[in-house]
């Protein structure tokens, strides 16, 4: 991403939310608010985005309604989007249910659930972090919106070329002793391995035994040309495009042994087919699980 602007996967999560919600029955994930938190203008500069990412790739249709609906449910991007979100908050609830007291956003971008979900945020202390660049972003435009921050929820901006997970938290009201459930989504494909393993050594030494990470990524298949499947050469491609670069994946049969570690426990690990199950089965849309993204939930030992 552009080191003063507000990265644009960011902004697309929040529009295919948005575009769900206001489009798609069933829902999948009924994010209510997520068009709200983009402007007008900038839900219109996402569409020709996409408009001409369609262009570049040779794909035409015979107007622009047609062709954000074809992307919101052919391909890959707005299905991991939708079927991530429902299974970090659902587990959430269930941590609730167990003592945690925190929970961290990692890369939340414009996530609204401190908006959405009142009855949980009076439960918890939240804690959104992110890029300096897109914080401020969602920032400026919570504040042109007129909505009421939660007391609950904390800001903390930070730059990971800069600092580490850590450090940005020991900035805020973070308590290291108190049980967490952190949700780090759409962010480890781009990343090294090497990157993703040092956030996560961070998570384990931050928070106590018993703490959750949620996380979403890619087996290593994605990243083969030959072994992908049309759909995630699309969705890297257009990644790609706007300097976003996916970087690596994981063998989801190595993972466990490769957290340990870390003093992380893999507790689950939904692959495609279970996502399916869980939120595609019996949809007589298009909208189909991302075929080489996993779901995973870690513990801290």
């Amino acid at each position: 991403m552009e080191e003063n602007k507000a990265s644009l996967t960011a902004l697309l999560n929040a529009y295919y939310r948005g575009y769900h919600a206001a489009n798609d029955s069933p829902k999948i994930f009924d994010d209510i608010l997520a068009y709200q938190i983009l402007t007008e203008d900038g839900r219109a500069s996402l569409e020709q985005f996409t408009m001409t990412t369609l262009q570049k790739a040779g794909l035409s249709f015979p107007d622009q309604e047609s062709a954000l609906a074809w992307v919101a449910q052919a391909t890959s991007s707005p299905a991991l989007i939708l079927s991530r979100a429902p299974y970090a908050e659902n587990s959430l609830e269930k941590a609730v249910g167990q003592g945690v007291k925190q929970y961290v956003i990692l890369g939340a971008g414009l996530d609204t659930f401190a908006f959405r979900r009142k009855e949980l945020v009076k439960q918890l202390q939240v804690f959104e972090v992110d890029h300096p660049a897109t914080q401020s972003y969602k920032r400026n435009r919570l504040a042109e919106l007129g909505w009421e921050i939660p007391e609950q929820l904390h800001f903390v901006p930070v730059d990971f070329t800069k600092e580490s997970l850590a450090e940005a938290l020991k900035r805020s009201s973070y308590d290291p002793q108190s049980l967490t459930f952190f949700s780090w989504l759409g962010v480890t494909y781009y990343l090294t391995r090497e990157e993703v393993f040092a956030a996560l050594r961070d998570i384990a030494g931050i928070a106590p035994p018993g703490s959750t990470v949620i996380f979403d990524y890619l087996d290593t298949d994605a990243f083969i040309p030959r072994k992908a499947v049309p759909r995630i050469q699309f969705m890297m491609y257009s990644v790609q495009q706007v300097g976003e670069p996916m970087k690596a994946g994981f063998d989801p049969f190595k993972l466990a042994e490769e957290l340990a570690p870390l003093g992380l426990r893999l507790n689950e690990d939904l692959s495609p087919m279970d996502i399916f199950m869980l939120y595609f089965m019996g949809r007589t849309d298009h909208y189909r699980p991302c075929e080489h993204a996993h779901f995973a939930s870690v513990v801290v030992e």
